[in-house]
């Protein structure tokens, strides 16, 4: 075996490395994203609701934001993908029943 041979495997194992780094980073980002917009969502509904102030407002983003990410922090892209498909269809049920509703 050959230097050549040994720089293409290097060079092999570290573009493995990169593309296996690179999906989990989108998965994260992916997962976080999902997290911070059901949070958003979920505190701006109680803050209508309960009437609160910006603190609990931030503290229950934090809050909601941490159970949803050890909520999906084990599932696939595809599951997240799944769920994020579900929340939008319950948004949109939601949106027409707002506005059918007198």
């Amino acid at each position: 075996m050959g230097i050549s041979d040994k720089v293409s495997q290097i060079a092999g194992q570290f573009q493995d490395g990169v593309k296996s780094t690179s999906i989990s980073f989108v998965g994260l980002i992916l997962k976080m994203a999902t997290a911070l917009v059901v949070a958003l969502t979920l505190s701006l509904i109680g803050q209508e609701m309960m009437s609160y102030g910006t603190f609990s407002f931030v503290f229950m983003m934090v809050v909601v934001t941490a159970l949803i990410m050890k909520l999906v922090f084990r599932w696939s892209v595809g599951a997240v993908l799944l769920f994020d498909l579900f929340c939008v269809l319950v948004a949109l049920l939601l949106r027409l029943y707002i506005q059918v509703a007198p």
